[in-house]
Formats: structure tokens, sequence, C-alpha cells
């Protein structure tokens, strides 16, 4: 399928991003009735997804996407109408199918379907002949109601009834009404109307269309790219209600639909005249609309009207009830809704979209517009208050706090909920746990935590390597399991959270956990280690992450060459992260990834050191403190902490800065990961807004530093990454040997100095 017409690729877009949102549901679906959920509602909601998902794939010519999708169809039409037991086995089977849509729509959209993976059509085939076998020898087909004969526009007459209940009155039309309004900006969203009136004859035969233009504009102010039409059709059908509507599941949310079965009731031709949207002021053309009156008989009442012009003018409705070609309470309703039409200052609005799809480039541009606010924000505060002006004072300030708010609800545009990455693993975890031969369930928790949408995008690989190694290497085979006195079943977890303003995300199992003998000898015969040296279990534990390093025995097509797990580092670290890992031998290994929520935008707390400035994540500041003269000139470099320890060190020797230190000198207290160390500056700021600027190539690889930004002043600050300058306090002493007892009784001797 050509993808040469930008509108047409407009449309594929919104078709792959809402065919991923329906895959996403179907899914979600078969896990809960996987897990014992008995809700029938998810088979309903299952064949509407699959319904759509055809139409529309056959809408854009997906030959091979529309085959498939119709046999699962076929299956979901059989369960949800209880012609056939719902079984674990046919849910695996559903299961592997939606997979399957899955990869059929993913070809067909990158390639335009013009060349077919053998190895996917395969298993297209495969898969078909389990579903023909699982609806058995008629194929479970679902026969569209076809006429034999041609059939003529039916006649609307009014059944007779004893009493004047104008609710038990019925209409004898033997077709179902569809009266169908499209949204002014479907065209724009890439939908064709025609398509989907097309698409309607596989659920049964139209008899009859008629096209309203009571909304079409004048030729110099109608815009070509909106959608003016509306449709009352007739058709013929065998199929129920959820079959017609699930035509236009695709297009809900830009169109208005309503729909009357055959022989309805009066009551139902009142409410939809009533409902009308198009702002007819013709009484005649609203009976037919509402399918009250078919096209004859209005011609056929117009002529009377016309012989009748000669004496007083006699309203049309009263020669339609006079001919019994009506009934006075349609009439009625008819007139009510020509006299609310008459009055109507506007079109109806109430059908507009309340959504916009808006793309992730105008965000980001966005984000970068507000950041430039900030940084403009900061320096018209600064210029205020140096000629100290009161009332300029006040202004930059009013300013400043509109920005905040600006650049909190822009930031909140990016934000999405992992939960979507999240449930991808399911696929994952299902097919290595076949292919290995182990019995696997993957638990999501936290799946409502938000971060920034660039930075989801960048942890796909992370968190696919992770979980692929939790399976192979972590999880132990079935019969290990049971020796050890574990459930056969295995299970990974995938859990999220946010902590100190930042998020974490956890990789577990309940698998044999790292072995810590393997990998120190692994690591002392790659020379990682020297014969004599005995790292800590975070320290030895991080060597996992080496290029190269592995502990595998023997390897596998998922893993065993120590290739990936540097990766994950690397990806981290250049998202502002840091990887922990927990694990108990023998039962099981998690691994917590540490981001921040944002790359763009953070709060910062501004300190100076022989003038450069430098900025600290706000998130991390816990405290400041004034560094005291014998602890100044004490080379320990740690003081009491109200009884605890506090290491810290000095931004002028880390970075070589010279100078003479101030008289006076601070520490500012950071956390991480439960630990606390000092930063000892000679000035403290105060807070502002950061706008993160990537680092020059002069500073890319120096430790301790994150970023950069600029403040108001024009200056470059320079932003401190707590992770490193946390790890070079705690190792320094970790270096020297002294033990925790040592070092506290040097805390407890400094305090009394």
């Amino acid at each position: 399928m050509p993808h040469n017409s930008p509108e047409l690729a407009a449309a594929l877009r919104t078709f792959a991003e809402e065919s991923g949102e329906l895959l996403e549901a179907m899914a979600s679906h078969l896990r809960a009735l996987l897990e014992g959920d008995e809700d029938m509602e998810r088979l309903h909601a299952l064949f509407r997804a699959a319904h759509t998902i055809k139409g529309a794939g056959g809408m854009f010519g997906l030959e091979a996407v529309v085959g498939f999708t119709h046999l699962v169809e076929n299956l979901l039409s059989r369960l949800r109408d209880g012609h056939q037991p719902l079984t674990p086995a046919l849910l695996e089977l559903l299961m592997d199918c939606r997979d399957q849509m899955e990869d059929l729509l993913k070809e067909a959209l990158d390639d335009g379907g013009a060349a077919a993976d053998p190895a996917l059509a395969a298993r297209s085939d495969s898969l078909g002949a389990r579903l023909q076998a699982a609806l058995g020898s008629d194929g479970g087909t679902v026969a569209n109601a076809e006429a034999t004969t041609p059939a003529q526009p039916p006649t609307v007459v009014l059944a007779p009834v004893a009493d004047e209940d104008v609710e038990l009155e019925r209409v004898e039309a033997d077709t179902w009404h569809l009266s169908l309004r499209f949204s002014p900006g479907v065209l724009r969203e890439g939908m064709d109307p025609i398509s989907f009136l097309r698409y309607l004859e596989s659920v049964g035969r139209i008899v009859h269309i008629t096209t309203l233009v009571d909304n079409l504009p004048e030729a110099e102010v109608m815009d070509p790219l909106n959608c003016y039409f509306g449709f009352e059709i007739e058709l013929e059908s065998e199929r129920d209600k959820d079959a017609i509507e699930a035509v236009f599941d695709f297009v809900r949310d830009d169109c208005q639909l309503r729909l009357l079965p055959p022989h309805s009731r009066i009551a139902d031709y009142i409410a939809l005249i009533q409902d009308l949207p198009e702002g007819q002021d013709r009484l005649g053309e609203m009976l037919v609309a509402a399918n009250a009156l078919t096209r004859q008989e209005l011609e056929l009442g117009l002529t009377h009207q016309r012989q009748l012009a000669g004496q007083a003018q006699v309203p049309l409705g009263e020669i339609l009830i006079a001919e019994g070609m009506t009934h006075p309470p349609v009439v009625e309703a008819a007139l009510d809704r020509q006299a609310q039409a008459k009055g109507r200052p506007g079109k109806d609005k109430g059908n507009e979209s309340q959504f916009v799809r808006v793309h992730a480039e105008k965000l980001d541009e966005l984000i970068n517009l507000v950041g430039e606010l900030v940084i403009a924000g900061a320096a018209s505060h600064l210029l205020a208050r140096g000629r100290r002006d009161r009332r300029a004072q006040e202004a930059a300030l009013t300013v400043n706090r509109l920005v905040e708010q600006v650049r909190d609800v822009t930031l909140k545009l990016r934000m999405v909920e992992i939960g979507e990455t999240f449930n991808r693993f399911h696929r994952v975890v299902r097919e290595l746990g076949r292919d290995l031969g182990k019995d696997i369930a993957l638990d999501i928790t936290g799946a409502e935590t938000e971060l920034d949408k660039s930075m989801v995008e960048k942890l796909g690989d992370p968190l696919m390597h992770l979980v692929r190694n939790a399976i192979d290497h972590g999880l132990e085979p079935p019969e290990q399991r049971l020796a050890a006195g574990k459930p056969e079943r295995g299970r990974v977890r995938l859990n999220a959270y946010h902590d100190s303003g930042g998020i974490v995300i956890e990789i577990g199992d309940d698998g044999r956990g790292l072995d810590r003998e393997r990998i120190l000898a692994r690591a002392r015969e790659r020379g990682l280690i020297a014969e004599d040296e005995t790292p800590a279990d975070p320290e030895l534990y991080a060597l996992i992450f080496e290029p190269g390093f592995s502990t595998a025995q023997t390897v596998t097509s998922v893993s065993g060459r120590g290739v990936g797990m540097d990766v994950v580092k690397k990806t981290i670290a250049a998202l502002r992260g840091t990887v922990e890992i927990d694990t108990v031998l023998g039962a099981g290994t998690t691994i917590r990834l540490r981001l921040p929520l944002t790359l763009a935008i953070i709060e910062g707390f501004l300190v100076r050191v022989e003038n450069v400035p430098f900025v600290l994540p706000l998130e991390s500041v816990r405290e400041c403190i004034a560094l005291s003269a014998t602890s100044a000139t004490d080379r320990r470099q740690y003081v009491n902490l109200r009884g605890e320890v506090l290491p810290y060190l000095r931004l002028r020797d880390l970075f070589a800065l010279g100078g003479t230190p101030p008289r006076r000198e601070n520490i500012v207290v950071v956390r991480h990961q439960g630990n606390r160390v000092g930063v000892v500056v000679d000035q403290l700021q105060g807070e502002l807004q950061t706008v993160i600027k990537p680092l020059g190539r002069l500073f890319r690889g120096m430790r301790g530093l994150s970023g950069s930004s600029i403040l108001g002043s024009g200056e470059v600050a320079l932003i401190l990454d707590v992770a490193t300058l946390a790890e070079i306090a705690t190792s320094r002493d970790h270096n020297r040997g002294g033990t925790a007892a040592q070092l506290q009784q040097g805390a407890q001797a400094c305090s009394t100095q």
C-alpha cells in the first residue's frame, strides 16, 4: 500500500496508534480472563476490538490483517454468544492470535504491506488452522444478512392499537434505521466517512440512504477539510445491534450514531426527531430523516398540498395525518423540533472531540521554549532586584510564579504512565517461558506511576535486557524449583513508585539469586579484582554490568555472553540514574533503577565555590550546616551530625578550583540511596528553577557533573551529580580502612573539641 500521500500517512499514523491501544486492551482482557475473571463483558470488548481492527484494516487495504483477524472475530463471536465454552486453551490461543495481529500490523505499517514475511505468513497459517479446528466443522462463520431478492424501500405504516399509549405503537418497518452524523474534524483525523458506509455493507444491505446537507455553508466560507454531511440510512440486516454499531467503533469519538431496530416504537422516532442535529426547519425532511416517512410519501403529501393551494393554506402535517401516512405524536414532535431549530443561534457543538493529538516534536519545542522563559524570568527578577525597584520586583515575582505554573502544566503534558511499557513484557515473559520450558508469571505493580515520555522511550531496551536476564539466569527450571521447595511457577516482578522527587523501577524475581563466590571467582579470573582483595557486596555485584562479564556456564539464545548488561548501565547513567542490586542466594534478585522524573527542568539549589556556580538537585538536599574551623582543618573529612557520621567532600578539591577558602564554609547535606553525605561550599544562594542543558565535550567525561544550566545573570552553572558525589565520599572512607565504629569514635572526638 503506497504511503506517498501526506493525508494517507497521517491516517495510517492514527490507525497505528488506535490499533495499538486496542491491542493493549485485548491483552489486558485476555489476561484477566486467564486469571479467572468471569466478566463476560470482556468477551464483548474483545470482539469489538478485533472487529474495529479488521474494519479499519480493510479501509487501508491490509488484506493479511483483515483475513487473519476475521478468523479471530469468528471465534470471539461464538464465545460471546455462548455457542462454545471458554477454556484456558482457547484463551491461550487467543493470546497467541493477538500477538500475531500485532506483528501483522507492524509489518503492514512498516513495509506498506509490499512484501510479506514468509515466517509471519507461516505463523498466520498455523494459527489459522488452530482457529478453524477450534471453530469446528462449520468454521464458525457468522453469516451476514444478504437479501436474495432486491428489496424496495420499506413502507412506514403505523400499527393500530386499542389505547392511546404512544409507547406501544410501533412503525412497521422491516429495516434498521441509522441516523449518522460525523463531526466536522473527522477528515482531519484521516477518516473517510464513505469508507465506513461501504464497510456497513459487510453486516447487511443498504436499502436506502439520504444525505443531509443542511449544515453545508456558503462556498466562500466553506472549509474543504471539514465534514458537513449527515446520513439517514435504512439497512436490511439480521445482525444484532452490537455488530452494526461495531462498524463505527474506530470513529466512535468522531461521530454521533442513533440506531433504531425494525418495528421500533413511535416514541423512539419522536426521540430521534428531537435529537436531529442538523438544524433543519422543514417538517417533511425531518420526518424522512427520522424514517417516520418515506420519500415517496412526502412527495405525495406535497402534491396534495399544491393541489389545495387555491384554497386556504393547509399545513403539510395535517395532510400527512389525514392521508394516514404518519401519526399525530410524530408530527407534533417534528413541529416542536422545527421551532427549536428556527430559534437556535448556532449549530450544536456538543459532539466536538475533547482530545487533541499533538506530535511529540511540538511538545519538545514547547518544553524548550518554557525553559528559555524560565531563564528570561530569572534575568528580569535579578534586574529588578539590582535596581531596587519595588514595583518591578513584585511584577517580576508575579511573572516567575506564572512561569512556574506554565512549567508544571507543560511538563505534565509529557508525563505518561509506565504501565503501558510494563504491559508489553507479558508477551516477552510468555514466549520466553515457553521457549525455555519454564512456567512464569509476571506481576506488575505501580503501573499508574508517571514519568517523562522521552525517558519511557529510552527505558525499553534496558528493561528488556533485565527481564530476559531474570527469566534465563534468575529463574530455575521447574524441577529445580520443586526440589528447592519452591512453587513450580516462577515469578518476575515489575514495580514502579515515586521516591524523593524521582522514580524507582524494580525488576525482581524469586529465583536462585546472585552467587557471590562465582562472581568473585570470575572477576579475579578476568583481573577485575586482585586476589587478596575482598570487595563489599555492592561493589562486587556491580561487576555484572561490566562489558562481557557473565557467570553463565552455558550460552543460550537468550543470554550468557555478557552482552546487554553494560548497555543497561550506560543507558541509565545517561538518564542521570543509578542502578542498585539486592539479592539473596536461593531467594531471588531485585535490580532497582533510580531515575529523575524529567530530563528538562528541575528545582535546584544554587551554591558557589571560588565564585563558580554549582546547582544541586533540590530533592536531594536535606539541610545546610556550618563547617566549624576545627573540622575544616581536620584531614579526616567527616563530622558528627546529631550523633551520626557525616562524610563530606570539598568541591574546591574535587574540581581543583584553587584559591583560599573563606573564613566561614558551609556543608550542604544531601541524601542518596538512604545515605547522607556533605558537600562543602563557599556560599549558599538558595532555590531556583534549573533548565538542564547537556554538557559540552570538554566536561562530558568529568566525574561529579550531570549537566549544566544558564542562570538569569547569563552565567553557566554546573549541575552536580549527587550519586557520584556520594560514591566518591563513601568509597574514600572505605579505602582508608576505617570501620563504622572507628569513624563514629572519631566523629564523637570531633564533637568534643
